[in-house]
């Protein structure tokens, strides 16, 4: 039985080969590549297949091709300047071939697609090209596999001794008969316990009767036999070890000057040092400690005096106290990039406002105009004088009356923004129409259409209520403790959220009485904002600090974050998405991500954002106002710069 050797090569156009590189997913040698020559003693025959799979698995040396070159292993750089490299069997010269050159290389490579299978063979001076299995074996031991495709390197693992569907035992040796036969021994010995036993020779143990006797007022574990088994040693602290500065040569930062040992001279007795560093030239030199006899008698007044305890320190992972925020990527849409700056305004922009639609966008600025802008094109539309600086502007929260609410000075401006159809800029015409004003109270209950809180004097504690379908102000309230800050509604109750310098007080407008007292216990509130929902309030201070209030919690912060440095400016939170921001004068605008869940059971998630940059400080003022769009996850600022930035997703 034999090889065929011609069989045996790898043809160009087999498919198991793909420019040179041998496929993986034919494992197997097809059908038809091996062919067996007939012995003449049946080639069906068992024993010629075991013989013929024996053959191939063989990896004996005696299977290798004998070397053509019969010089042994000696180097070959003894026929370095020979012009044979060895002998053959028959005892004549091997000649040296003539060598290649690269271009000749290159052409046999192009011209033979086999070349890349041969391999120079340096002591027979000849080329030999490998086989289709040994291209296999090589490929696969390339990829750190088995040399042969029937290998398994990892088989199950069986447990002979457990094995559950064994057939057959380890051992056939047939079961001795001891086995199934009581024990004459055993018997005998049990005989003799048991008249050991009957005649009194063993006395067995009684069992003892349990005590009914307890503490009435204490607890078993607190008698004094199981303290006294309960106690262990415990060592005595270590004394601390002297430091540099109670070297014989201490370094010159150690050493007090004279004036620093006069100070000590002043303090208490507690209070001062107990050693004072001193340089010596040598170790010699070095006196006795004074104060040795008495250190070592505290010591050991202490070991005998003071009691020992053992401490259990709990061993707490400090990752595992940090609170598990989500990702950035699972709480976007949010502002993170500058889309769009407005730009017109000659002096810093102190108020921005975005109208309902989300379509125009209100600024007001210190050169002492007011501006309506496009929010998609960044266009300014309109453009009025008031002569002097604007402090805050507001649009109407109704969408079918574009009114402007502006305060200039001391005085409150209503300006029809003539934007949209004819038919909203006329029902904005009705209702700014002069007409005779009686001021009254507003006890109907109705919300206003412009709402609105001005200061009418710096000094002065009282809050105006203005309302237009009436044409008359209100005073809520004629008295204040405290100067207010700021003031903003509830969305969608009757109550109204007054910030002092300290507090923050809710007041039912409806009974006109005090409901709630927010305590923030910052330096000076300077912003406040609503969530839609109503019951969650964030305030901004002016030393940097941002508090959320949750009114069902407590009238306590929940959550402080200490997040600009210097004053905040303004706080706002989005309609629509779960986004709240601050500027402030450090020419920062942070966004942040506000989760309130409709589970009273589970607090709001709070997780930081984003830091807005890209204004520039002027007078040492940085970002005066932020607002977010109705609908989308869009933030504008209002720098000082005079510039307004819109910032998106």
């Amino acid at each position: 039985m034999g090889h065929s050797d011609g069989e045996h090569e790898l043809e160009s156009d087999d498919p198991s080969w793909s420019d040179g590189v041998w496929s993986e997913d034919d494992d197997e040698v097809e059908e038809g590549s091996l062919s067996f020559e007939d012995s003449g003693e049946g080639s069906g025959s068992d024993a010629d297949s075991d013989e013929a799979a024996a053959a191939e698995e063989s990896d004996s040396s005696e299977d290798e091709v004998a070397p053509r070159n019969t010089v042994g292993d000696v180097p070959l750089e003894w026929y370095k300047d020979e012009e044979h490299i060895g002998y053959d069997i028959d005892g004549r010269k091997i000649k040296k071939r003539d060598r290649e050159g690269r271009i000749e290389a290159y052409l046999k490579n192009a011209d033979d697609a086999k070349n890349w299978r041969k391999i120079y063979d340096e002591y027979n001076d000849e080329e030999v090209q490998i086989t289709k299995e040994e291209a296999k074996i090589i490929s696969r031991l390339l990829k750190g596999k088995t040399p042969h495709a029937n290998v398994d390197p990892y088989p199950e693992y069986v447990d002979w001794f457990e094995y559950e569907d064994k057939g057959h035992p380890l051992s056939s040796a047939p079961e001795p008969k001891r086995r199934f036969v009581p024990s004459k021994w055993e018997q005998k010995k049990v005989v003799k316990l048991v008249r050991a036993i009957r005649n009194g020779w063993i006395k067995l143990d009684e069992p003892k009767e349990e005590s009914n006797l307890y503490l009435l007022w204490g607890d078993e574990t607190d008698t004094a036999d199981n303290k006294r088994q309960g106690l262990s040693y415990i060592p005595a602290p270590k004394p601390n070890l002297p430091g540099h500065e109670e070297s014989y040569n201490p370094s010159v930062e150690y050493i007090p000057t004279q004036e620093e040992i006069d100070s000590y001279q002043l303090m208490y007795e507690e209070d001062r040092p107990k050693f004072i560093p001193k340089r010596f030239e040598s170790l010699r030199s070095v006196p006795a400690y004074e104060k040795a006899l008495r250190e070592g008698f505290d010591r050991c007044l202490d070991l005998y005096l003071c009691p020992r305890a053992r401490k259990k320190r709990i061993n707490i992972d400090p990752e595992s106290l940090k609170p598990k925020l989500p990702s950035k990527k699972d709480l976007r849409p949010y502002p993170k990039t500058c889309y769009l700056e407005f730009k017109g305004h000659t002096s810093p922009v102190t108020s921005i406002s975005v109208e309902t639609t989300g379509q125009w966008l209100a600024s007001g600025s210190c050169d002492g105009t007011i501006r309506v802008w496009e929010v998609e094109t960044g266009r300014c539309l309109k453009v009025w004088n008031v002569g002097a600086d604007v402090r805050h502007i507001a649009w109407n929260p109704s969408p079918d009356r574009p009114i402007l609410a502006a305060i200039v000075g001391h005085d409150l401006l209503l300006i029809n923004a003539e934007v949209g159809s004819e038919e909203v800029q006329m029902r904005a015409k009705e209702l700014l129409k002069i007409g005779e004003m009686a001021p009254q109270d507003d006890t109907d209950g109705k919300k206003p259409a412009v709402r609105w809180v001005k200061h009418e004097k710096l000094d002065g504690i009282t809050l105006i209520h203005h309302k237009l379908t009436k044409k008359h102000s209100h005073h809520p309230f004629r008295k204040l403790p405290g100067l207010p800050v700021a003031a903003t509604f509830h969305p969608s109750q009757k109550m109204f959220f007054v910030a002092t310098k300290k507090f923050i007080r809710v007041y039912d407008l409806q009974k006109a009485q005090l409901v709630k007292k927010l305590e923030s216990g910052l330096r000076e509130i300077s912003s406040i904002s609503i969530h839609p929902g109503g019951d969650n309030v964030i305030v901004g201070s002016k030393d940097g600090k941002l508090c959320w209030f949750d009114t069902d919690l407590s009238t306590r912060p929940y959550k402080t974050l200490k997040i600009h440095s210097k004053d905040i400016t303004n706080v706002t939170f989005h309609r629509k998405y779960p986004l709240f921001a601050s500027s402030s004068e450090d020419c920062t605008a942070y966004v942040c991500h506000g989760m309130v869940y409709s589970d009273l059971n589970q607090n709001p998630l709070i997780v930081p954002l984003e830091i807005l940059r890209g204004h520039s400080s002027s007078d040492g003022r940085g970002v005066l106002d932020c607002k977010f769009h109705p609908k989308q996850p869009w933030l504008f600022t209002a720098g000082a710069d005079s510039v307004i930035r819109l910032y998106c997703d």
